[in-house]
């Protein structure tokens, strides 16, 4: 072979050699700050993927909606723009999964074991199939708590939401849930949260402490009640042709990592929360109340018109589902 030609074989040879040493790069975008047991999940997966597979992978993580805000997150999933999201359950909804709504069903889960009990089992697996023909590939649930409510009000009858303005996620449970207590409410992305209470836009939220502290939610809200009446958690999902068209031995690795960065979120989030509540106490700023269990009888039935009304939309076998794996029981 003539000079020329090795010259010009191995210039071809150098941008290959280069392109399969080149890292799968792997965009993990949320919208919640690092310092959040979500943040600390994504944190905890992005090092155990990058170690696990030598380095074959890496993982950008971009908290914040620093790339996409909860409405644009799940196309640019589906574009190929990100690769990785951890939505929270209610996000579903409006891509035509309305099964995982049934997450949004207020006081259906008593505890985290009930929750559990549905992620963890059947029905959790089925919802996940749900999302297949949408291109998304379920890889996890992460449990992040309970939720409390918050206004410049205090709240402690179902008489006291009346006529607020209270900010939700798009799930038409959540809509139908704000309405059964007599509030107004208000979809809004994470991230203009903050400056919609702090302005007056909205009267209140819902949320999980950790989330409350993190974004300074307890600095605008005077009053927040502990009802637990909901429960936060979120999918971490994966464009499926990125997944599928992974080798075999990295995606192996991958879903190793997922597995353990979901244990080290779950155990986690019952602190986060608990810690989160307790700087918010000490910073004088927010009065948190906790309802006796009477005011939380009223809520609840006054509540449960919303789990009728939601069978149509969410579907009568999967709500019987979630109430035979949670143990769900109506209050009297």
């Amino acid at each position: 072979m003539s000079l020329r030609r090795l010259v010009l074989v191995a210039a071809l040879a150098l941008p290959f050699t280069a392109w399969a040493q080149a890292p799968i790069v792997i965009k993990f975008s949320h919208v919640v700050a690092p310092d959040t047991p979500k943040g600390k999940g994504a944190q905890r997966f992005k090092e155990l993927a990058e170690a696990r597979t030598g380095g074959k992978v890496k993982v950008e993580l971009y908290p914040n909606s620093q790339l996409y805000k909860d409405k644009e997150e799940l196309e640019a999933l589906q574009l190929g723009s990100v690769q990785m999201l951890a939505p929270s359950l209610a996000k579903f909804g409006p891509l035509g999964a309305k099964e995982f709504e049934v997450f949004d069903l207020p006081f259906l889960f008593k505890d985290s074991v009930a929750f559990r009990a549905i992620t963890d089992g059947p029905l959790g697996a089925q919802l996940f199939q749900k999302l297949e023909p949408k291109g998304i590939k379920g890889l996890a649930y992460w449990d992040n708590g309970f939720h409390i409510m918050s206004a410049n009000k205090p709240l402690h009858t179902v008489a006291d939401f009346k006529g607020l303005k209270m900010r939700i996620q798009s799930s038409k449970v959540l809509d139908a849930q704000m309405r059964a207590l007599g509030a107004i409410p208000q979809v809004m992305a994470f991230s203009e949260l903050y400056q919609a209470l702090q302005s007056g836009v909205v009267d209140g939220t819902e949320g999980v402490p950790s989330n409350f502290y993190t974004q300074k939610i307890f600095e605008v809200q005077k009053h927040m009640t502990l009802s637990n009446h909901g429960h936060l958690a979120y999918a971490v999902i994966v464009n499926k042709k990125f997944w599928d068209g992974l080798p075999a031995d990295v995606r192996t690795q991958l879903e190793g990592a997922i597995k353990d960065s979901t244990t080290y979120a779950n155990a986690i989030a019952a602190t986060e929360n608990a810690t989160a509540l307790e700087k918010i106490k000490a910073s004088g700023k927010t009065t948190i109340y906790t309802p006796t269990p009477a005011e939380l009888n009223e809520w609840k039935k006054a509540l449960m018109p919303v789990h009728k009304e939601m069978e149509s939309r969410v579907g009568k076998a999967t709500v019987e589902a979630a109430y035979k794996a949670t143990g769900f029981v109506a209050p009297k």
